[in-house]
């Protein structure tokens, strides 16, 4: 089932169960607007190359659009409006000021040189730069793009607009950018699993986890879940999948993924057939690459008790079903990862007032920020008989929908 399918089904459900109005339900599914930009540079060679751009700005009912801009080779429509979406309700179960959207180029980064990647960034940002804005819409990297591709953006309208960092977050700390950013995603995932074992009397230390993928979120929470205890045992990324029943050491990999592009080939582990890695025995199981790699296939062989959704989308409709029957819990996307998009946040108010936080008050408000969305989501699991992902979903669709009608969407 693709992004958009599912992100829909979930929608629809939760919609249902808060009783909305069948018009207000259809008006909150509808983009706001979609841009679709044509980008033409000069290759090195002297030859011209030309790239889509887009972006899906889906709803503005809580503030501005926020989400972020993926340079891929497969940056498909339905995926890009279904994490537009899926941004609407992130932003508004996290309780902050903003509304979703997405975007992206359909090219591939590896094969593009840095100059390349520059001119198509500000193409791409002279195409759009009277659609975003501080109080607009605000990118963030994604896939394929990282803090030099803000650095672009924000240089390209701010010739247009004048200086405005907080048009863009993620962007280098030199730059405006917050500290803490670097590690949101995988932090704000460590504080998301506390809040839930906490719920059932348990504690980081000691739990066994594996983590599919490790990049910059899967590296961060192995390490920081490192740190309070957890004992990972088993890890891959694209280069293959390692594992060490008695833990493997964090650090050492680190090191060894630094210096070797990926987990393969550490001596500190055995090598394992990627494929098997999400059936691996543990207490915790974190999906932090893909979408859509937990269906119907392999659901029955998963051993975790509990399944936290650092990846947007991990977890197939049908899969949730049957983990459900299995007792399985699991700590929905719009909630385990939504700890990068609140740290954005913070860097966006930091912006604005011009004022740099240090990074233990970033941290400390991630920290505040995240416990409390737990609580909120508890508290929606209670009033509607639900599961953590239709309280996440409940959540988030009603605080938009409050917003929507307050407005005033009828006139």
């Amino acid at each position: 089932m693709n992004a958009l399918v599912a992100t829909n089904r979930n929608f629809k459900l939760a919609a249902r169960l808060l009783g909305l109005d069948s018009k207000l339900e259809k008006s909150l599914l509808i983009p706001f607007r979609e841009i679709k930009v044509e980008c033409t540079i000069p290759k090195d060679d002297g030859t011209l190359a030309s790239f889509v751009g887009f972006r899906v700005q889906h709803d503005n009912a809580r503030g501005p659009m926020k989400g972020g801009i993926r340079y891929h080779p497969e940056v498909e429509h339905n995926e890009v409006n279904a994490l537009a979406q899926l941004m609407t309700w992130k932003t508004a179960v996290a309780n902050i000021p903003y509304g979703g959207a997405k975007g992206g180029i359909g090219c591939d980064p590896r094969d593009l040189s840095i100059s390349e990647l520059e001119r198509l960034t500000r193409v791409f940002t002279q195409k759009i730069h009277d659609l975003i804005g501080i109080h607009a819409d605000v990118p963030a990297p994604d896939m394929g793009t990282g803090p030099q591709t803000m650095a672009w953006m924000l240089d390209e309208y701010s010739k247009f607009h004048g200086y405005s960092p907080a048009v863009v977050t993620g962007k280098p700390i030199d730059l405006g950018g917050s500290l803490g950013r670097d590690a949101a995603t995988g932090r704000g995932v460590l504080f998301a699993t506390e809040a839930l074992l906490n719920e059932h009397g348990k504690a980081i230390s000691g739990q066994k986890f594996v983590i599919q993928g490790f990049g910059n979120v899967g590296s961060w929470a192995a390490r920081l879940i490192h740190e309070k205890g957890g004992k990972i045992v088993a890890v891959s990324d694209i280069t293959g999948a390692i594992k060490n029943s008695k833990g493997i050491d964090i650090p050492r990999l680190l090191n060894h993924v630094k210096e070797n592009k990926g987990v393969k080939g550490f001596e500190g582990a055995d090598s394992l057939d990627p494929e098997s890695i999400l059936v691996e025995d543990c207490d915790i199981l974190i999906p932090a690459a893909l979408g859509g790699i937990i269906n119907r296939e392999n659901a029955n062989e998963i051993k975790a008790k509990f399944i936290i959704e650092a990846a947007n989308h991990p977890t197939d409709p049908e899969a949730d079903e049957i983990l459900s029957k299995k007792g399985v819990i699991i700590l929905p996307d719009i909630y385990a990862n939504s700890g990068g998009v609140t740290v954005s946040y913070f860097e966006w108010v930091q912006n604005i007032q011009g004022f740099l936080w240090d990074e233990e008050k970033v941290n400390n408000e991630l920290k505040t920020y995240m416990t409390k969305a737990f609580k909120d989501v508890k508290k929606m699991c209670q009033v509607h008989n639900c599961d953590l992902r239709m309280g996440a979903f409940t959540l988030g669709v009603n605080r938009v929908a409050r917003a929507t009608v307050m407005r005033g969407w009828e006139a």
